[in-house]
C-alpha cells in the first residue's frame, strides 16, 4: 500500500479516536487497531502520540480553512460572500464532527504546542473574515475610520461567535448547518449593515 494511503488511514483513525475519546484517553493501540495496522508502524510514521495529535490538528485546520475559502465566490455582494463563508464553515464542522472536536475541544484544552497550532488556523480565518468585512465597508462607501480601526475587532467577534455556535449546532439534534449559519448571519449582518450605514450604538451619558 502506498505510504500516503496508509498515512491517511492512520490519520483518519487518529482524528476519530482523539475526537471521540479525547487526547489523554486515546491510546496508540486503539488508533492502530482502528487503522488496521500495527502500533510499531504508527510510531514509524509518526514518532509519538504528541506528534500524531499535532499532525491531526494541522490536517483538520487546513481542511477547515480551505473549505471556508472555497465556499466564497469573489465578485459576489459582501453579504452573499459572508453568508457563503459561514455556510461553508458550519457545513464543514457538521460533516466532520471528530475533526471539529479535535480543533475546538481537544487542542485548546491541552496547552502548548497544541493551542498554538489552533491559533494559527484561527488567525487565517480571522484574516479572511477581516477581508470580507472590509470589502463590505468599501462596498457601502463606509468611512475609513471603520475600515481601519474596527474591522479586525469585528472579525474576531464574528469568528468567536461562529466557533461557539458550531459547538452548539453539532451538539444539538436536528439543527442543520444552514440553520446555524442563518442564526449567526441574522445576528451579525443586521448589526454590520447598520454600522455600514453610520447607525452606531453609543452608551448613554450615565453609562
Amino acid at each position: 500500500m502506498p505510504r500516503a494511503v496508509r498515512e491517511r488511514q492512520m490519520m483518519d483513525a487518529a482524528v476519530q479516536t482523539f475526537g471521540q475519546r479525547g487526547y489523554r484517553a486515546a491510546s496508540m493501540d486503539e488508533i492502530a487497531e482502528l487503522a488496521g495496522v500495527s502500533k510499531p508502524l504508527v510510531y514509524l510514521y509518526l514518532n509519538s502520540k504528541e506528534e500524531l495529535f499535532t499532525a491531526c490538528i494541522r490536517r483538520e485546520a487546513s481542511a477547515l480553512v480551505e473549505a471556508v475559502r472555497a465556499g466564497v465566490e469573489p465578485g459576489e455582494p459582501a453579504d452573499r460572500q459572508l453568508w457563503a463563508g459561514l455556510r461553508a464553515f458550519f457545513t464543514h464542522a457538521a460533516e466532520n464532527p471528530d475533526g471539529w472536536a479535535v480543533l475546538h475541544s481537544q487542542a485548546r484544552t491541552h496547552g502548548e504546542p497544541f493551542a498554538a497550532e489552533v491559533a494559527v488556523m484561527r488567525e487565517e480565518i480571522v484574516s479572511f473574515v477581516t477581508y470580507l468585512i472590509g470589502a463590505a465597508a468599501r462596498e457601502a462607501d463606509c468611512d475609513s475610520e471603520l475600515a481601519d480601526r474596527e474591522v479586525v475587532g469585528l472579525a474576531h467577534a464574528l469568528v468567536g461567535a461562529a466557533e461557539s455556535l458550531a459547538a452548539w449546532g453539532n451538539g444539538t439534534p436536528g439543527v442543520s448547518a444552514k440553520e446555524t449559519a442563518a442564526t449567526l448571519m441574522n445576528f451579525a449582518w443586521a448589526g454590520l449593515e447598520n454600522l455600514m450605514n453610520g447607525q452606531r450604538w453609543a452608551p448613554s451619558p450615565r453609562a
